[in-house]
């Protein structure tokens, strides 16, 4: 993926790892668009951000999304790479019978979202020179942590998800996977100075590194994610779901 000259679309580009990815893609001389639910938080962005556009958007609503795409495409007609990265991250109980509601709207946002997205402008990228799909997962996806199944699971989706498209999309339109270890965002309250948490400029400077690679990794895997993305395949997969999980129950694990 080139890292300058493109019309670069990120959803969930009004906070935390899509505002970072929208600041640092501007100031490196590319066109940037962010789409989120909040028109204040857009407005925040893009008044400190000469030259970034804000549109408002909920990826978790499909018929949002397919009059967003036609839009956004009409106005933007050289949009060549889209960044998947709206998500929300809610804490279940499903050891009992609850309410599914945030189950539910966490499958529409992270999954459902990107898939949705993806289908509306797949026809559009696929005519551009230098097309490129960004997929935001996540290491949880490689192994859960207990406390938010959904978000696990919508994680682990997007990465199988993703790992068909690059296949399907193979001379035609670059597909990238980008793998957060825990970041000091505001996903979930308190987030952003959790001790333990990768600082989210940190996480910043290492991503743009790896983008600048050439040719651009297949999945953008800072150092501190390996832990949990090359668990299974080290063969510490069990060791590693037990101490990312005491470690999130606030036990320190033997």
């Amino acid at each position: 993926m080139k890292t300058t000259g493109n019309t670069i679309l990120i959803t969930g580009g009004a906070s935390g790892i899509g505002r970072e990815l929208a600041e640092r893609f501007n100031a490196q001389g590319n066109r940037v668009i962010i789409a989120g639910r909040s028109r204040e938080r857009l407005d925040a962005v893009t008044s400190a951000n000469a030259g970034i556009l804000g549109y408002v958007l909920d990826v978790g609503n499909k018929d949002a999304v397919a009059a967003f795409a036609k839009r956004v495409v009409a106005e933007h007609p050289d949009i060549n790479v889209l960044v998947n990265n709206a998500g929300i991250m809610v804490a279940e109980d499903v050891a009992r019978a609850r309410d599914l509601s945030d189950a539910e709207a966490t499958i529409a946002t992270n999954l459902l979202g990107p898939i949705r997205l993806t289908n509306a402008l797949i026809d559009h990228l696929s005519t551009k020179s230098d097309a490129a799909i960004v997929n935001v997962s996540s290491g949880l996806a490689f192994v859960p942590l207990v406390a938010t199944p959904t978000y696990c699971a919508t994680k682990a989706a997007i990465h199988s998800y993703t790992v068909s498209l690059r296949e399907a999309l193979r001379g035609r339109v670059e597909v990238i996977e980008l793998v957060p270890p825990a970041v000091q965002t505001e996903l979930t309250p308190g987030q952003s100075t959790r001790d333990g948490y990768m600082p989210l400029d940190a996480f910043r400077a290492e991503v743009m590194r790896l983008f600048a690679r050439l040719p651009t990794p297949p999945e953008i895997l800072v150092e501190r994610v390996g832990f949990l993305r090359h668990a299974e395949a080290e063969g510490r997969f069990e060791e590693a779901l037990t101490a990312l999980n005491d470690l999130a129950r606030g036990q320190v694990p033997k």
